[in-house]
């Protein structure tokens, strides 16, 4: 059930949403006053908020600027008597969810507040399922006891904090892709893509497009813009398996990006072992 809370300082205001937003089978929390309702949203973590934005002592716009930090702020809708665009636009740009003017529709308070709800509901559903996906790669998800497996999990704990250009080596079946994917969710760069490209099932003729998009123009059919493989992996992690099957000249076209991998502020996991230098990622 999510939880919400009205702050106004009109008792009568306060009741009419208190008793449409239960009715709808929300948890309702009201409050007299911005200073109140902080009380309230620390100890009950809301989903919504609904907050006038005058009242006696600190206001609406105030109260968005003091939330407190959870991993998800609650969703605020702005409710005022006095709405002007321009408060409008300072409520959007401090992170309210909606404004809304007075007097209020029960059915726009219905509508603003499930999309609100809803909104919430996909937020927490993402932290969670990226939770779950940062757990499933973590270093100790990595089976192994041998003294190598131990030496290349000390080389993946070394390069995850860092920008540098990594290079995987191993035989097929022996866990490549996991490696790759344990250096990135453990990496500042985990909240970005991950794009792991398998260069033996990519044809020839369509492997640079693939790997560095094109423009329109570019060449004959080449009616709109295709973003590569290289630029839809910006700010995470471009896997390139089985870089050994490319065509020499492809092979020969990406040691031209190199230094733009390295700005690029990604990994690259090519078939092989992990090192620490980028001057051996092509050879």
């Amino acid at each position: 059930m999510a939880v919400i809370i009205v702050i106004d300082d009109e008792h009568r205001q306060r009741d009419i949403l208190q008793t449409i937003l239960a009715d709808e089978g929300y948890e309702v929390h009201a409050a007299p006053s911005a200073e109140k309702g902080l009380e309230l949203i620390a100890t009950l973590h809301p989903d919504v908020i609904l907050t006038d934005l005058k009242m006696g002592g600190m206001s609406g716009m105030e109260l968005l600027d003091s939330l407190p930090a959870f991993p998800v702020k609650p969703a605020v809708i702005i409710m005022t008597a006095y709405g002007t665009i321009s408060s409008a636009v300072e409520a959007v740009k401090k992170g309210a969810f909606d404004y809304l003017t007075k007097p209020l529709e029960k059915d726009i308070i219905i509508l603003t507040v499930q999309k609100a709800v809803e909104r919430m509901r996909l937020l927490k559903e993402n932290i969670r399922l990226q939770d779950e996906l940062f757990g499933k790669f973590k270093m100790e998800g990595i089976v192994g006891s041998s003294d190598k497996m131990k030496e290349v999990m000390n080389i993946v704990k070394k390069v995850t904090p860092t920008s540098v250009t990594v290079l995987i080596h191993g035989e097929s079946g022996t866990g490549k892709e996991l490696v790759a994917r344990a250096i990135h969710y453990n990496s500042p760069r985990r909240t970005g893509p991950f794009m792991a490209v398998n260069c033996a099932a990519i044809p020839d003729n369509l492997i640079e497009s693939e790997l560095f998009g094109y423009e329109p123009g570019a060449f004959t059919g080449a009616l709109h813009r295709k973003t590569g493989f290289f630029e839809s992996s910006d700010k995470g992690t471009l896997f390139l398996d089985e870089i050994g099957d490319l065509p020499l000249l492809t092979q020969t076209k990406l040691l031209s990006v190199q230094f733009l991998l390295l700005i690029n502020r990604g990994y690259i996991a090519i078939n092989n072992h992990i090192y620490h230098d980028p001057k051996f990622l092509f050879h």
